[in-house]
């Protein structure tokens, strides 16, 4: 089963080529709720003292004004990302006054949709999209689902690395064709295997009962405010957790077999109507947009999934365009919990583990994903959340 693994591992270390993985870039994103001291949902608007939301690369809000995320720079060193991690939470601890920063996944008190308060970035025609699509995220799919927080491990191969690995592999490709490839080759091992992720590193047992807003629900009851599942790992990754639970339905998948394959499953979803999604209105009784399009996918970002291949896009790009343009640049894997056992919630530990499990991915054979193997690989999934 390994046999190529241990093939390529064996040409790394005899021509040591290992050495330029030192090059590695890494960078996280951690989503943290802004919480009252009354346990609830912080109300406030998202402090001046950080900044715009818009505009600052470091400490923004995801989909709520509540929401904080924190953005560190992709390093080579992950000490120095934790060590940025560690300031900006720092920082941000200076000016919350009375609130807190919730230290777990699923979130604090929830009330009904209209106690979540969308995020907002001002009056630009780039801050007024961003404000929309999150509209259309709450109308969609419910706002208590979106104040899911989770920390993103973003990756990318030293640069020195490529030239010699594409010439052990024999390929005649164009670089970036050569580097695309084996991204997606490493992601779509990050999903077959992707099941571990919640397995060593799931923090998200347990959830308060107000998330389900009185829904009916197979979970048991561990107290008189709170719901569990025994052996659940992660219900954020579960399927009471933000994700397109309907995507079956509209008989979408994303395509990560092959570069174009992804770009136009996406833009197909993109273009796609949804007779659901127009039932609920391009723009509500004001008048006002309360969704970017009634289609299957607003944007890319839409599409839920527990990694993607990313590019940074430049000004005004869309990210689908960016990889078509550019290829590749770095893997975002998405399938992490707030870890609440550690202050930034993720530890150096998890930190060293992601970069081998990733370079395991890389390296370990990665054949294209049948539709049978898709459902086999979402099944894993839930089974272990």
């Amino acid at each position: 089963m390994y046999k190529i693994l241990e093939k390529r591992l064996q040409q790394l270390l005899t021509t040591r080529h290992h050495k330029t993985l030192k090059g590695n870039q890494i960078g996280l994103e951690k989503e943290s709720l802004r919480v009252s001291k009354e346990g609830g949902i912080a109300s406030t608007p998202h402090p001046a003292q950080f900044g715009s939301a818009l505009t600052n690369p470091f400490i923004t809000t995801d989909y709520s004004e509540a929401l904080i995320e924190f953005i560190t720079p992709a390093s080579s060193d992950l000490r120095n990302g934790l060590q940025f991690l560690y300031d900006a939470q720092k920082f941000v601890y200076e000016h919350l006054k009375s609130e807190q920063l919730w230290a777990t996944s699923m979130p604090c008190i929830v009330g009904d949709d209209s106690s979540i308060p969308v995020a907002q970035y001002g009056d630009s025609n780039a801050g007024k999209m961003k404000t929309v699509y999150r509209k259309g995220l709450g109308l969609r799919y419910g706002r208590a689902m979106q104040v899911i927080a989770g920390v993103h491990f973003n990756f990318s191969v030293s640069p020195d690395f490529w030239p010699e690995y594409q010439i052990s592999e024999q390929s005649n490709d164009n670089l970036q064709d050569f580097i695309s490839c084996q991204y997606l080759g490493m992601i779509r091992n990050l999903q077959r295997y992707g099941w571990l992720i919640p397995y060593l590193f799931g923090a998200s047992p347990a959830v308060c009962k107000s998330f389900l807003q009185g829904a009916s629900t197979q979970l048991e009851v561990f107290d008189e405010s709170t719901y569990y599942n025994p052996y659940a790992t992660s219900l954020r990754m579960g399927d009471i957790g933000y994700q397109n639970n309907k995507e079956k339905d509209r008989g979408f998948k994303a395509n990560y077999n092959s570069l174009p394959g992804y770009i136009n499953s996406l833009s197909n979803a993109i273009d796609l109507p949804s007779p659901d999604f127009d039932l609920l209105g391009l723009k509500d009784s004001n008048g006002d947009y309360q969704q970017l399009n009634t289609n299957v996918l607003q944007i890319e970002n839409e599409y839920y999934s527990t990694v993607r291949p990313k590019r940074v896009p430049l000004v005004n790009e869309k990210p689908t365009l960016a990889l078509k343009r550019r290829g590749i640049q770095y893997v975002e894997l998405r399938s992490l919990d707030v870890n609440a056992f550690h202050p930034l919630g993720i530890s150096e530990t998890q930190l060293r583990f992601l970069e081998a499990f990733m370079l395991f991915c890389l390296y370990q054979e990665s054949p294209p994903i049948s539709p049978e193997e898709h459902l086999e690989i979402d099944d894993n999934a839930l089974l272990v959340a």
